[in-house]
């Protein structure tokens, strides 16, 4: 039985690991503590495929201990504590280094469990995540151990390693094996970053590969409908999601009408309508708000709509809403203004409610049988001079005129009727 492609083809020295040349390329810091030796506890921080495994394999070589490998999705407490019963037996007789997959799945009595062994040296840690370990990894147990964040490899440098991987497959193969021009590439594209998903497409397209006039042959064709959707990362709940949604966001407040359809259709692609509806709901308010007031009505009847229609409808009428945010014009003043006043209260400066704007009931149980309220209806232009804040507040301005051209407008209007800039 060969062995799986994916396993076969992992790196064995730092020179043939693709991407992450932040943290490996000569002089790079993590670099410069593997070719040492070190000892360090290290937590591995990135999407799936990026090598976090692959570079623990070498820093264990490197060490000279004793290589323990646990899935926190599986592993339990009585495994840590046998694998700790070996420190200083003729298994471990140099330490431990343990790789911990998917660290924030162990509970906090699990990962406190490997605190002693950490401090007095007889365990390494080296422990990986998909996930902000700031959020799921114990505070005593990060503070022992150093944070390296690994990224998405980029196509052009996970092109290599597809190109490797074909030609471990022709070597493997019963007949002669070729592969459509510009193959390697769209493989490296479409695997979004994950360079162990590429290699397993080409072990799938391998097996699947066409039989032509005595040569076996890989398509393009083959390979789109292998990757088909593969470049996506998106995991509900998880640090992909909250990206996607902070990038959907920032482009509709940057008016960049083309970012925020991508950032969409990320989401459409994922079969997720809540959390962009959500965001685009925000933004009405937060980033366009008084500079166009309608958009809310707009955005809210374009969102109910798509929850009415599902998807793949549902994608014209938020794209809609998308378009029409990001090309508006922007103001958050009213951002600013509830933040402001919000603040004051938090802060204990409230003060009584003025005795003029207090419910009626206060006519017949109060001292003052006179509320001395004035109907603004019943003056010229609808309004009155008349003091709405506690005394405490008098005077205090929470909104601040934007300098679109809506806000001005009404900013003259207001100036005119009550005689006075405001």
């Amino acid at each position: 039985m060969q062995r799986p492609l994916a396993d076969e083809i992992r790196p064995k020295t730092l020179d043939e690991v693709v991407g992450q040349r932040h943290l490996l390329a000569p002089g790079a810091v993590l670099r410069r503590l593997i070719e040492s030796g070190t000892e360090a506890n290290m937590v591995f921080y990135g999407p799936s495929g990026t090598g976090k495994t692959t570079i623990a394999n070498i820093v264990a070589e490197r060490t000279h201990k004793a290589l323990y490998r646990l899935n926190a999705t599986t592993a339990t407490l009585q495994d840590v504590k046998d694998i700790i019963a070996d420190v200083g037996t003729l298994l471990a007789p140099g330490g431990v280094l343990l790789y911990l997959d998917e660290i924030q799945y162990f509970n906090k009595k699990q990962q406190q469990s490997l605190l002693e062994f950490m401090e007095n040296g007889k365990l390494t840690l080296i422990a990986s995540t998909t996930e902000n370990p700031y959020f799921y990894v114990y505070g005593a147990l990060l503070s022992r151990s150093t944070v390296f964040e690994f990224k998405a490899v980029p196509p052009e440098e996970a092109e290599p390693a597809v190109l490797r991987a074909l030609e471990i497959e022709r070597e493997r193969a019963p007949l002669p094996l070729e592969w459509e021009m510009g193959l390697p590439l769209q493989i490296a594209t479409a695997c979004g970053g994950d360079v162990r998903k590429a290699v397993n497409a080409v072990e799938l397209l391998s097996q699947a590969a066409q039989l032509k006039k005595g040569t076996l042959f890989i398509s393009k064709e083959d390979a789109a409908q292998v990757s088909q959707r593969s470049a996506m990362r998106y995991d509900k709940g998880g640090d992909a999601m909250y990206d996607i949604a902070s990038a959907l966001m920032k482009s509709l407040r940057g008016s960049d009408p083309d970012a925020a359809l991508h950032y969409l259709a990320r989401f459409l692609e994922a079969g997720d309508l809540v959390t962009p509806c959500r965001r685009l709901l925000c933004s009405a308010s937060e980033d366009v708000g008084m500079a166009y007031p309608q958009a809310v009505a707009i955005v809210k009847a374009c969102v109910d709509t798509a929850m009415q229609l599902g998807l793949p409808e549902a994608q014209l009428p938020l794209a809609q809403a998308a378009i029409l945010l990001a090309t508006a014009p922007k103001s958050n003043s009213v951002v600013e203004g509830i933040g402001r006043a919000r603040a004051d209260v938090r802060a204990g400066r409230a003060g009584d409610v003025p005795r003029q704007l207090q419910n009626v009931h206060a006519d017949t149980t109060g001292f003052d049988h006179q509320q001395h309220y004035l109907y603004p209806h019943n003056f010229p232009g609808h309004w009155v001079d008349q003091q709405y804040l506690p005394d405490a507040l008098k005077g205090v301005k929470y909104y601040e005129w934007g300098e679109n051209k809506t806000e001005q407008a009404a900013k003259a209007y207001w100036e005119k009727l009550k005689g006075k800039e405001l």
